[in-house]
C-alpha cells in the first residue's frame, strides 16, 4: 500500500470505530444507569434507548450513501458527524430516558459507513482494498473489546452525561480529521447506474444476504454466550472482557495470512468460503457446549476464537467485494443496501435470538445459525471469484 492509501485507511478507520463507539460504549453500563432516570424503570424504554441507534442506522444508510456518490464522501461524512454532535449533545441532557432516545435516535442518523466505506474503496486499488477495509474490521472489533473494559470506569469517573460529552468532544475531532488528514480521494466515475440497477445485481445479492446473515449469527450468538461463558468458567459479566480482549487481538493477527495470501494469488472466493465454513463449524460447536455444558472451558475459549478469525476476515472482504462489484458511479449507493442489511441483520439476530432462546431454548439459537450459514454457504458457492486490477487490466479486450 501507498503511503496515501494507509493514510487514508488508517484515518477513516479510526472515523468508523468513533461512530460504533458511540453504539458500544453504553452498553455494559446504561441499564444500570437507567434506573436512577425518571422512565428508567420502564424496560421497553430502556431497550429503545439502547436500540434506536442500529434503528435510525438502518434508516439512513441508503439516503446517505446515494448522496455521497452525487454530492461527495468528505461533505456527506462531515454532516453525519454533527448529526452524532447533536445526539450525543441531546443524550447528555440525561433527565429523562426519553431525552436518552431522542440523542441515540438523532446519533444514528447521520449513517456514514457507507460513505466512510466507498471513500476507503475510492482511495485504495483492488488488490490493497481488503487489507483497508480489514482496518475498519479491526476498529470495530477494539472498539467492542475497548468499550467492555472502558465503560464501567469512564462511567465511574465522569457518569454517563460525561461519557456523551466526550463522545461528542471525539466527534469533532473526527470532523478535523475528514478536512485535513484524510486525502482527497481520485475523482469519481461521471457514470452512474440507477439505484433500481444496483438492487436488481446477482453478486451484489450475495454480499447483501452475507452480511445480513454474518451480523444476525453474531447477535443472537451473544444472546447466549454470555451465560454459557458464566456457566463453563465460572465468569461474572464484569469479567468477560479477559476472555474477549486477548480474543478479539489474536483473532485480528490469524486474519491476515489467509487475506494477504487471497489478495496475492486472486483466490478471496476461497478465502471467503472457507471463513463461512468454518462460521457453520463454530455454530456447530456452540451448540454442542450449550446442549453439553460439561465441554472444556479451553474448548470454548478456542471456538470463540475461531469465530471472531472467521467473522472479521468475512467482515473485511464483503465490503471490498462490493466495492469492486459496484456498478458505475454507484459505489455509495451499493455499500448503502449493505450496510442497511447489517443493520437489519443485527435487529433481526438481536430479536430473533431472544425469542428463540426463551420460547425454545438456547439450542435453538445455535441451530438457527447453522442453518442460516448452510443458506449462506450455498448462496456463495457459486460467487466470482473477482481477479486483481493488474491481471484484469493484463486481460485481452
Amino acid at each position: 500500500m501507498t503511503a496515501l492509501e494507509v493514510r487514508a485507511s488508517v484515518s477513516l478507520a479510526s472515523i468508523f470505530g468513533l461512530r460504533m463507539l458511540g453504539l458500544f460504549l453504553i452498553l455494559p453500563v446504561f441499564a444500570v444507569h437507567a434506573t436512577t432516570l425518571p422512565g428508567g424503570d420502564n424496560a421497553t424504554l430502556v431497550g429503545l434507548a439502547m436500540g434506536m441507534y442500529g434503528l435510525t442506522q438502518a434508516i439512513g444508510q441508503i439516503p446517505f450513501g446515494i448522496a455521497s456518490d452525487r454530492y461527495g464522501r468528505k461533505r456527506i461524512i462531515v454532516i453525519g458527524l454533527l448529526l452524532f454532535i447533536a445526539g450525543s449533545l441531546l443524550a447528555a441532557i440525561d433527565t429523562h430516558v426519553l431525552w436518552v432516545i431522542v440523542g441515540r435516535a438523532v446519533q444514528g442518523a447521520g449513517a456514514v459507513s457507507a460513505a466512510v466505506t466507498a471513500l476507503i474503496a475510492d482511495s485504495t486499488r483492488d488488490e490493497h482494498r481488503t487489507k483497508a477495509m480489514a482496518l475498519v474490521g479491526a476498529s470495530i472489533g477494539l472498539t467492542y473489546a475497548a468499550s467492555l473494559v472502558m465503560a464501567p470506569v469512564l462511567y465511574a469517573a465522569i457518569g454517563m452525561r460525561g461519557m456523551f460529552l466526550l463522545v461528542a468532544l471525539l466527534a469533532a475531532a473526527a470532523i478535523a480529521v475528514v478536512l485535513f488528514v484524510v486525502p482527497q480521494a481520485p475523482p469519481r466515475s461521471p457514470e452512474r447506474a440507477s439505484f433500481i440497477d444496483v438492487l436488481r445485481d446477482g453478486e451484489l445479492m450475495r454480499m447483501n444476504f452475507g452480511v445480513f446473515a454474518l451480523h444476525a449469527i453474531q447477535m443472537s450468538m451473544f444472546v447466549v454466550l454470555p451465560n454459557v461463558l458464566v456457566g463453563a468458567g465460572g465468569l461474572s459479566i464484569d469479567q468477560h472482557w479477559k476472555i474477549y480482549l486477548p480474543v478479539v487481538l489474536a483473532s485480528f493477527v490469524l486474519m491476515l495470512p489467509p487475506i494477504f495470501l487471497g489478495e496475492k494469488r486472486g483466490r478471496m472466493k476461497q478465502v471467503f468460503v472457507t471463513a463461512i465454513a468454518l462460521l457453520l463449524i463454530v455454530e456447530v460447536g456452540l451448540r454442542a457446549a450449550v446442549v453439553q455444558p460439561q465441554l472444556s472451558f479451553g474448548l470454548l475459549v478456542m471456538l470463540l476464537l475461531a469465530f471472531f478469525v472467521a467473522f472479521n476476515i468475512l467482515e473485511a472482504s464483503q465490503p471490498s467485494l462490493v466495492s469492486r462489484l459496484a456498478p458505475a458511479g454507484s459505489r455509495g449507493a451499493a455499500l448503502g443496501v449493505y450496510n442497511t442489511m447489517m443493520a437489519i441483520g443485527l435487529f433481526a439476530g438481536g430479536a430473533g435470538g431472544g425469542l428463540l432462546a426463551q420460547h425454545v431454548g438456547g439450542p435453538a439459537v445455535f441451530t438457527a445459525g447453522c442453518l442460516l450459514t448452510v443458506a449462506w454457504l450455498i448462496i456463495a458457492a457459486s460467487m466470482k471469484n473477482l481477479p486483481r486490477r493488474a491481471e484484469r487490466a493484463a486481460a485481452p479486450t
